[in-house]
């Protein structure tokens, strides 16, 4: 780190080698300790370089400057100066937003593998609902009081699909309705949650995906997060996740 760090400043008055610039760029990408004192020390040079224009030298003076450096082709100093600023701020945001995609990404994946395994749980459990019923008009009702939201569930006649029941079911902290239907011999569950509780990181659009054998349906509507899940074809899982979304 010392070694870095007492190469900072030159390094941002372009006074480093080729080479040199190439390895201190590649140690910022990984060392936010150092982009972060990078950073600083461009603010102050910023300052100091903000101050320095509150002197206006006057024209004769100028000139009298522009000839005595006219013959150095050499670049400025300023010019790499300027060059090394923009090349860490721009370091610095693409830093950010990669960070920024990689956790939205691991927070989605979560929430599908926590998905899948409520889905599991049902699968080996002896009671996997707490109500019993082929009528949506005894299973919805049922709900009431035991969630902080409502819903609606579509007519299944000549769909292929059966109502098997329901019961409440939670995702971290967030209850919901878990509703199981079968077609033919899959079994599969429908999970209903708040929005604003779970699923955000994962958008509003239908999204298909695949979480271990699964096929999985996701989406947002009306202010509800929607999950179906199972091991039915993924023709079955979409015709059902069609099916709930027209419901409502």
């Amino acid at each position: 780190m010392d070694h870095w760090t007492a190469k900072l400043e030159t390094y941002l008055d372009g006074e480093l080698s080729a080479s040199e610039m190439r390895d201190l760029d590649a140690h910022l990408r990984g060392c936010p300790s150092c982009a972060a004192d990078v950073l600083s020390r461009l603010q102050t040079k910023r300052a100091v370089h903000s101050a320095g224009k509150r002197y206006r030298p006057n024209s004769e003076f100028r000139e009298r400057i522009r000839k005595s450096i006219a013959a150095r082709p050499e670049r400025s100093p300023m010019r790499l100066w300027l060059g090394a600023s923009a090349a860490v701020a721009l370091l610095l945001i693409a830093t950010f937003i990669a960070m920024s995609a990689r956790q939205q990404q691991l927070q989605r994946q979560q929430t599908l593998s926590e998905i899948a395994d409520l889905h599991v749980a049902t699968l080996a459990s002896a009671n996997p609902v707490d109500v019993i019923s082929t009528d949506r008009h005894t299973v919805k009702p049922w709900f009431q009081g035991k969630i902080p939201f409502t819903f609606s569930l579509p007519e299944l006649q000549d769909s292929g699909f059966t109502l098997v029941g329901g019961r409440v079911m939670y995702l971290g902290q967030a209850p919901g309705a878990e509703l199981i239907y079968q077609v033919r011999k899959h079994q599969i569950s429908v999970f209903i949650f708040q929005g604003r509780s779970v699923g955000r990181e994962l958008g509003k659009s239908l999204q298909s995906q695949k979480e271990l054998s699964f096929n999985i349906e996701n989406w947002s509507q009306d202010g509800l997060r929607y999950f179906v899940i199972g091991d039915a074809s993924s023709d079955d899982i979409r015709n059902l996740a069609d099916l709930l979304r027209k419901a409502q």
